[in-house]
């Protein structure tokens, strides 16, 4: 029996923990998998030495970018990106980060093709957002990013204006604004200049509809969240857990 789990701070409303052992359970296996909620990535080691039989974990916010100095080696893509979400564990005891993030984003991607423009906003500058950035790269979009704290290479809420909304026709809510239970809160974004080319994308999955996607489905733009990225992501987690 196989031990694999989800490490975050807060995480009771996390989606692995249900996606995995109801996959376990469906394919017959009696592997399993749980949260570890920690408080600071320092008690990260902790998990290690006290869990006997781990042989994958993933990671959420807030610790894609601070696990990886306790990581032994990370694949090409994770290190371009910047972010872990996955975790192998090597017969040899080696820790290998991974980031499936981006092959998640952009599998769910795929349906809303073509786009008005291959152009989007960013909201967030976190561990989630890195991802994002790259499958954006890789497929050619001009995009621009927005911060609470502004620098050089990004936008605050405020300055999103007419023109912005008028030019970025993909935004993409890569931060924990709306998250339950803050159900009520919501990137602070001019929703009223929305138009029927714009797609709003939460990488949120709970609640399935969060304020940033009523608002934006309210003045017809097309929306989704964040679950079937979280689908395609874990599964494949799962795949390289295997390999």
């Amino acid at each position: 029996m196989a031990k694999y789990g989800l490490i975050g701070k807060n995480i009771s409303y996390s989606f692995s923990k249900g996606f995995f052992n109801h996959k376990f359970e469906t394919e017959k296996r009696k592997d399993t998998y749980e949260n570890f909620d920690i408080n600071c990535i320092e008690d990260f080691p902790n998990i290690i030495k006290n869990t006997q039989g781990l042989k994958g974990l993933n990671i959420t916010i807030p610790y894609k970018e601070s696990i990886i100095p306790f990581l032994n080696k990370l694949d090409n893509e994770a290190e371009k990106i910047g972010a872990v979400n996955t975790i192998k564990f090597s017969k040899n005891g080696q820790l290998i980060g991974y980031n499936t993030d981006h092959f998640g984003f952009a599998k769910s991607l795929e349906e809303f093709f073509p786009f008005h423009k291959k152009t989007a906003l960013i909201l967030g500058t976190g561990g989630a957002s890195k991802a994002i950035k790259y499958v954006l790269e890789t497929l050619n979009f001009e995009f621009l990013t927005v911060s609470r704290t502004p620098n050089g290479t990004s936008i605050s809420y405020e300055a999103i204006n007419r023109d912005i909304i008028n030019k970025y026709f993909l935004i993409i809510n890569c931060t924990p604004v709306g998250t339950f239970p803050n159900v009520n809160s919501y990137p602070q974004i001019p929703y009223h200049l929305l138009t029927k080319n714009h797609v709003l994308y939460d990488l949120i999955y709970n609640p399935a509809q969060t304020e940033f996607i009523k608002r934006g489905f309210a003045a017809g733009a097309r929306v989704t969240n964040g679950i079937s990225m979280l689908e395609y992501q874990a599964e494949k987690s799962w795949a390289i857990w295997k390999s």
